[in-house]
Order: structure tokens, then C-alpha cells, then sequence
């Protein structure tokens, strides 16, 4: 178009004030009033978009030149800050500010910057008809301001996508704070604060965002490094105390943004922990290996693919921020009964019950409004709705996910109650230093001193400690999931970010069959072929491929080129070799899995392209890591073989409740989420001939089969002492501690044994026995709530002599008695008064709910990230006629 500096252009100066956008705007559309109209509201858009970003960054006297002529339109804006150059922040279609840049990129024919001794200019170009070629490369000058003498920050194991949302909620942030101070007043800023907040955001955001750009492409974690200025302390303290003052606001609605989800706010801590630590001479900390905040998510947040759900074998359901779902697993299109396709774009309400849904959406608003998380990261027992409109019990974990594009989505697993969730572990190998945490170990490394997969150098080599700390890291992965699918491919993350670029685990079935369940590659190459997925050829006596005589047990085995395709002597021969062909590896190590017992699989680990090959010197590291997986792969099987026949035990046990006139009742159980998952918790309720209704809960000691038996025993015997005697229930369990005297193998066994009866005076009563178990508890409809703490007496198995004590209350109409166990209530280092009082808050608060609402929400409210097994039963008596 010519010079782009274009003297004796019309144009106007501004002071760096938010008035000036709008009349930069009327500036622009009227010098360019012959111009086309498509150009003249595209240079309206944009020249208020650099404006913008002169008042907010540059805060000087704003000149903006515009001409138009047979050549198309030319837009300068300039301001007194020359080394204050623009910084990209790598915003998303989806982000609501920080656009400026990326629109000027999108939108203008030819654009840049000129920077001169005094002044800065930012122009741009639009010709008739658009850009018919790629335009020059002009680019943006990304000098962000300095305080002094750079230094640089090595920042391990960021999370691109996490790092790339918390740029642009800072930016959002600060951007919405500037308003408000402009507009009044926003307590605890000032505007000179402001001023070096925003200029200290800009030299971390311009410093992040360039190494990310070059990063692209790689893997979802990587090192970067940050140059930042020397004396960056002061003003970083700022910008910290001024974002806080931002957050608050933002939470009270204030601002137009809303406020950070747990995984921002702690990325934030940890990033500028990182660099006011390393400016002051402290070792740097992988992001991977930092505690988290409640509802944080896993240690190790795993980028959004949408693939890796409709994949999973775990029951899983990813929704967005509005709400929607956006992906479904087989496994749960299976147990909510909908074709997984007829649920993509459905509200998750769809799948909760009716009298919990309002609860959903206040929780879910609530989570967004105020970036406090009441069920992220913590597994929760609760129904969930099937098509037919039955109800599902289940555990649900929830964690946030960060999309490429900066967004968050929800992933929610869904466990058939009785199985354990998914639940994030604390990386092991890591020690507390005060109030930073250290890992215990660098990552494995394939050459001396540096990372592989990020070549950023390190002090010393592979050593001893760091192959301890990936033998633990690999064991840690499997041991904190009772899923055995997702613990096998978070140990393909680990070996895939630290040792290969590809993992592959194959196993056998019970039917001997060969499966591959899991496949992981380090960065993102493209989709991976679903025929290398799922059930593999049959291992027949022909094969004598590397997989196929690893999976016979020999191996560990080296390979530095693929299997030839046409030396393969079986399908299964033919399909590795095509596999290693597609994969693109240049080397491999092939080793069973070996239990006690014998070979359950093997794995994989391939690197590819020009990487370093693996030698003979991985093989006994890749060989103690297998055998590490095949252990905890056979004691993950073996528990599920003793699980599915407790559960199967447990649920023959908790018998429907009965239909008894003017009662209502209500019961939920919900296996521990963190042991075996069964043991000896149950309820039981049922009507005697005389017309009474009894009511029992119980706990036997332990979480184990033989709890579960041995709650089984005791269920039946006093089930049958209670119909047989119809005797009151203090004599009831006197004998039941008899009968449970006789056992081969006693229980010790906590219980209470009640009757509610017609009083006929339009009251009920409610007469019981505790044998050391915990108070049933009065719920009046007023809301007002009372312990029954009379009757209490020793627990079953300890003396069967014992007499024992009963009492008798009076239970008004609507009232509703509730009987729990101690996993309802008690956490570790809270004492039982306080866990006791918490219920009664919560039980009040309830009074009015109907029955099926009142045990649901006190299971969400209370027994989230409980340890142990949960029992409940609740009775609410209606009027005497």
C-alpha cells in the first residue's frame, strides 16, 4: 500500500482515559467516510481494540492518523511508550478481552509496529478485496517493560493449557479492575498500583506466552524459560495484591468476568512462588509435584481430549461451562441406558434425579460465580437418573479440565455404587521444606544432564534417585486408582513424559485372549488408529513376532529397527510390525508381565524419529518398572475378584424397604471410596406380626469380606430373634449378643435395634436399644433437632451377659428419625462432638425436604471424600387416623 507512515494523514490526539475509545471510534468513521462501509467498521473495530490497549498499558497522549484512497485504508495509533511494545497473549475465540491483537492479526491485510526513539506506532492495513497473498511479515514487537536487568526463571512441568487460561483470566482481571477505577473506586487499588500491576503482568504474560508459541506442537507439559527482571520482587508483590483485590470483587460481582476455578488460582501460587523463589536463590519446583488445592483436581490435570472419553473404560461424562454435555464413554451410555450419541448436547440434567436437579444448578452457578468448589476432586455417593427413569446409584468424582483453547470442562466418572472412583493421589517421592515442596527426585532423564523430552539441562545425570523416583511415580499411579484401565494410563503418562515417546500395555483376558487396554503417546502426532486398539490377533504357536514371545515370557527384549513385515509368520506377527511402522519408532523394549502366577501381558515403550534410541542399558530399569506393573496389575485383579463377590454379598443383604401405612420410609448405603470397598455396615427394616415396624442399623469392625459376612450373620440371627420373640428391644439384643457368642469366629459389632409404634393418642413412639452404637437422631418438622442418646449400652462381642438398656421417646408427626453410621459423619483430627453437631446443622436444614431429598443431600453434604462405608436409614411417621 506504500508507506505506511503516510504523512499529512488527518489525525487527532487523546488522552489515556476510557473516553478515548469511543471517540478514537467516531474519529476513524468519520475520516473514513468515502472508504468502503465493510472497511470502515473494520477499522472502527480495530482502532478501538488499540487504543484500548494504549490507555491500558502505555498511559500516554494517544495519537491516531487514518487516511483511505484507491489503495484501501490505513489506521496509525501512537503513544509515547516505545518500549513498551504490544504482547500477544495467545487469546481464544472463546476469551472475552485480550482480542486486540489477535483481531488486527485476523482481520487487517498488513500490520505492525515502528518504534522510534520517543514514540511507538501500531498500524494496520485493509485492502479492497482483503489480502490476495500472504502479506509481509511485519509481526509484533513483544518488548515488554522492564524494572531493571533480566534473569531467567526455569519454570518445570507447566501445563500449556492451564497456563494459557490463567493468562487470560489475569488479563480479563485486570482489564475489568481498570474499568471499575476508572468509573469510582475499587477499594485497595490504586491507580498507580494498577499501573505496575499491569505492567508486571505484561512482562510475565509476553515472556510465558513466547515460549509457549515456540513449545507448540510438543507435549502437553513442558519447561519453559522466563526471562524476568532482576528486581521484579516489588512490583510482582503488586500485581499479586492487586489480582486478590480483582478475585474478591469478581466474586462479588463487580466485575463483568468471573472469578478463578481452584486449578487457576493455584497455577497462580505456584508461578509466582516460582519466580520470587528462583529470584531469591531457590531451586525451581515442577508444577507436577505441588500440592493442591481442595477441589484442585490431580496432581498431574490432564489436558482435555475429547477422544480419551468416548475411549475410556470407566463410566465418564464430560460437560461444559453451560452446562451441556459434550462427550459420553460407552460404559456410561451402558449404565444410564441412552445410545451415547443421543446424550452429546443434552443439560447434565438429563441424568439427576428431579428433587435433586434445582440442587445441581444453584451448586454448579455457585461453582462459577464464586470459583469455590463444593464437589470438585471428592468422591461423592449419590442417585443418578437412568432413561427409564429409575434411580442409579452411584459415586461421582468430578475434576476440571483445560481445553488447547483456554476453556474449562467438566469430566465427571461415574462408579456403580460400591465400586471406588477415581481419586487424585499426592505424588510420592516429594518432602515438606517449610512452605515449599521439593521433589524427592528429578525426572529420568535419557541422557547425563539433561531432560530428553524438553532438552533444559540439569545438574548431575540419571542417577540412583532418579530411577527410584520414577519406580515410585509408576507404582503411585497404579496404587491410588482401584480402576485398573485408568491407573495403567496414568502410568503411560509418567513413561511417556520421561522415558518414550509411545507406551503400550497388552493383557491377557480370562479367556486367554490378547486386549491392548492402553495406549499413550507424549505429545499430540496425530489421531491414533483405533485397529491397533482393543482385542489383538490370537498368540498362536506360529508367532514368533517380539510381542508374541513376550507375552510366552522371554524378555526383556531390545529392538533397534521394526520387525520386517514380511518375515511375520502370524496375524499377530504381521499386525506388531505394521504397528511399529505406524508408530515410526526407531528403537523398543518389549518385556512380559509377569505375576507370581504367570505372564499376564506385556509392555511397550517405543521412542521415535531422530531421539535417542534405547540400548541395552534401559533394559533392567524397563524390566523393574514391569514387574512393578504386573504386581499391582494382579493384586488390582484379585481385589476386583473379592470385591464383585462382597458387593454381590452386600447387595443380597440390603433388602427392599416395606410398604407400612402412614410410614415413610428411606434408606441409601454407599461402599468406603477409599478401602475394600465392602464391609460391615447395613440396615434393615421390616414389620413384625404384632404390627410394629422395626428399624436396624448396624456396623461390624473391619472393611473387608469377612466383615461382610460376618454383618450377614448378625442380620439374619436378629431378623429371626425379632419375629420369633417379638420381645422389647433390649432383650432383643441381649440374645442377638448370645447367638453372636456362638460363632466360630465373633464379631464385634456396634447396632441399634428400635420399634416404632402407634401410641394412639395421634403421637408414634419410638423405643430402642444401642449396643455402642451412635445416637439415632430426632428431626422435628420445626427444624429443631435432638440426639435419642438413652439406651446406650456395650457393644455386641464384648460381654454377652451384659443387661442390656433401652428407652422409649415420644416421635411427633413429620418428624423424621434417622439412623446412620459413622462413616455419615466422622473425619480424621475432628473430634465426635463436632462431626455430631455438623449433622444437626444439616439434618435441620432439611426438615422440610421430602424423605428421598432429606437422605440424598445429607449423603452430598456430608459424605463427600469419606473413608468409609455409609449407612442410612430414615423414618418419618405420617398422621394417626
Amino acid at each position: 500500500m506504500g508507506d505506511h507512515n503516510a504523512p499529512g494523514a488527518p489525525s487527532r490526539r487523546f488522552p489515556p482515559e476510557p473516553e478515548s475509545v469511543a471517540e478514537a471510534r467516531r474519529f476513524v468513521r468519520a475520516t473514513l467516510g468515502d472508504a468502503a462501509p465493510e472497511a470502515s467498521d473494520t477499522a472502527q473495530l480495530l482502532v478501538s481494540e488499540l487504543v484500548t490497549n494504549a490507555v491500558l498499558h502505555a498511559r500516554t497522549e494517544i495519537e491516531v492518523t487514518a487516511r483511505t484512497g484507491d489503495d484501501g485504508v490505513l489506521v496509525r495509533v501512537s503513544d509515547r511508550r516505545p518500549e513498551r511494545g504490544p504482547v500477544p497473549y495467545g487469546g481464544s475465540a472463546y476469551t472475552g478481552t485480550g482480542q486486540g491483537l489477535a483481531l488486527v492479526e485476523r482481520l487487517a491485510s498488513r500490520h505492525g509496529v515502528d518504534t522510534g526513539d520517543a514514540v511507538k506506532t501500531v498500524w494496520f492495513e485493509l485492502w479492497p478485496g482483503g489480502s490476495p497473498s500472504p502479506p509481509p511479515s511485519d509481526g509484533w514487537a513483544t518488548a515488554a517493560p522492564r524494572f531493571g536487568p533480566g534473569e531467567t526463571v526455569t519454570l518445570l512441568d507447566v501445563p500449556a493449557a492451564l497456563c494459557l487460561t490463567w493468562t487470560q483470566h489475569r488479563h480479563t482481571l485486570l482489564n475489568e479492575a481498570a474499568l471499575v477505577l476508572a468509573a469510582g473506586d475499587l477499594p485497595g487499588v490504586t491507580a498507580e498500583d494498577l499501573a505496575v500491576a499491569l505492567d508486571m503482568n505484561d512482562v510475565i504474560s509476553a515472556g510465558v506466552t513466547a515460549a509457549l508459541r515456540q513449545q507448540r506442537g510438543e507435549a502437553a507439559f513442558g519447561s519453559l524459560p522466563l526471562s524476568v527482571p532482576s528486581d521484579a520482587g516489588p512490583p510482582m508483590e503488586t500485581l499479586l495484591a492487586v489480582l486478590d483485590v480483582a478475585e474478591e470483587a469478581a466474586r462479588d460481582g463487580l466485575l463483568l468476568t468471573l472469578p478463578a476455578l481452584p486449578r487457576g488460582r493455584g497455577f497462580q501460587e505456584w508461578l509466582f512462588d516460582q519466580i520470587g523463589g528462583q529470584l531469591a536463590g531457590a531451586r525451581p519446583t515442577a508444577w507436577t509435584v505441588m500440592p493442591r488445592l481442595p477441589g484442585a483436581g490431580a496432581s498431574e490435570p490432564v489436558l482435555w481430549d475429547v477422544g480419551r472419553v468416548r475411549a475410556s473404560r470407566v463410566a465418564t461424562i464430560a460437560a461444559d461451562e453451560s452446562n451441556r454435555i459434550i462427550a459420553v464413554s460407552g460404559p456410561a451410555a451402558d449404565l444410564f441406558g441412552w445410545p451415547a450419541d443421543d446424550l452429546v448436547g443434552k443439560p447434565l440434567t438429563t441424568l439427576i434425579p428431579e428433587h435433586l436437579r434445582r440442587r445441581h444448578t444453584v451448586a454448579f452457578a455457585s461453582l462459577l460465580l464464586s470459583g469455590q468448589p463444593r464437589i470438585l476432586g471428592r468422591s461423592l455417593p449419590l442417585p443418578a437418573l437412568h432413561r427409564d427413569g429409575g434411580l442409579v446409584p452411584v459415586r461421582l468424582f468430578v475434576e476440571s479440565q483445560e481445553t488447547a483453547d483456554g476453556r474449562t470442562v467438566f469430566v465427571a466418572q461415574f462408579s456403580p455404587r460400591g465400586s471406588v472412583p477415581p481419586a487424585p493421589a499426592r505424588p510420592p517421592g516429594r518432602m515438606r521444606t517449610g512452605a515449599r515442596w521439593e521433589a524427592g527426585g528429578a525426572p529420568w532423564s535419557s541422557s547425563p544432564g539433561q531432560d530428553r523430552r524438553t532438552g533444559v539441562g540439569r545438574a548431575g545425570g540419571a542417577s540412583e534417585l532418579e530411577r527410584l523416583s520414577l519406580l515410585a511415580d509408576t507404582g503411585a499411579a497404579l496404587s491410588s486408582l482401584a480402576d485398573l484401565h485408568e491407573g495403567l494410563r496414568r502410568v503411560g503418562r509418567v513413561l511417556t513424559r520421561w522415558l518414550a515417546d509411545w507406551c503400550l500395555v497388552d493383557l491377557f483376558t480370562a479367556q486367554d485372549e490378547v486386549e491392548r487396554v492402553c495406549v499413550m503417546h507424549g505429545a499430540a502426532q496425530g489421531a491414533w488408529p483405533e485397529e491397533y486398539e482393543g482385542r489383538l490377533p490370537p498368540l498362536s504357536e506360529t508367532a514368533q513376532g517380539p510381542l508374541a514371545r513376550a507375552l510366552r515370557g522371554a524378555g526383556p527384549l531390545l529392538f533397534t529397527e521394526p520387525p520386517a513385515p514380511g518375515r511375520a509368520a502370524s496375524p499377530l506377527d504381521a499386525h506388531y510390525a505394521e504397528l511399529f511402522r505406524r508408530l515410526g519408532a526407531n528403537s523398543a523394549v518389549v518385556v512380559p508381565l509377569r505375576s507370581p502366577r504367570k505372564v499376564i501381558g506385556a509392555l511397550t515403550i517405543a521412542r521415535r524419529g531422530q531421539g535417542k534410541p534405547f540400548t541395552e542399558e534401559d533394559l533392567p530399569l524397563v524390566d523393574e518398572l514391569a514387574r512393578a506393573i504386573a504386581l499391582r496389575v494382579e493384586n488390582a485383579r484379585l481385589h476386583q475378584e473379592t470385591r464383585t463377590i462382597a458387593e454381590r454379598l452386600q447387595r443380597s443383604l440390603l433388602s427392599a424397604l416395606p410398604e407400612i401405612p402412614r410410614l415413610q420410609l428411606a434408606a441409601r448405603y454407599a461402599a468406603s471410596s477409599a478401602t475394600a470397598e465392602v464391609g460391615g455396615d447395613w440396615y434393615d427394616c421390616f414389620a413384625l406380626p404384632d404390627g410394629d415396624t422395626a428399624l436396624v442399623i448396624g456396623d461390624v469392625a473391619g472393611h473387608d469380606l469377612d466383615a461382610a459376612i460376618a454383618m450377614s450373620q448378625l442380620r439374619s440371627m436378629l431378623r429371626g430373634i425379632a419375629v420369633d420373640r417379638q420381645e422389647p428391644p433390649g432383650e432383643v439384643l441381649h440374645r442377638l449378643d448370645l447367638a453372636n457368642h456362638t460363632l466360630r469366629q465373633e464379631a464385634v459389632a456396634t447396632c441399634v435395634y428400635g420399634l416404632i409404634k402407634e401410641s394412639g393418642t395421634g403421637l408414634w413412639q419410638f423405643v430402642h436399644s444401642s449396643a455402642g452404637h451412635l445416637p439415632p437422631l430426632l428431626v422435628s418438622p420445626d427444624g429443631r433437632t435432638r440426639y435419642l442418646e438413652e439406651g446406650a449400652g456395650l457393644l455386641l462381642g464384648v460381654d454377652p451377659s451384659v443387661v442390656r438398656p433401652q428407652a422409649s421417646d415420644a416421635i411427633p408427626v413429620g418428624s423424621t428419625v434417622l439412623l446412620y453410621t459413622d462413616g455419615l459423619i466422622e473425619r480424621r483430627a475432628e473430634s465426635l462432638d463436632h462431626a455430631l453437631d455438623r449433622l444437626r446443622g444439616h439434618a435441620a436444614g432439611l426438615a422440610h425436604e421430602p424423605l428421598d431429598v432429606f437422605c440424598d443431600e445429607l449423603l452430598i453434604g456430608l459424605a463427600a471424600g469419606s473413608d468409609d462405608d455409609i449407612a442410612v436409614l430414615a423414618i418419618r411417621p405420617g398422621p394417626v387416623p
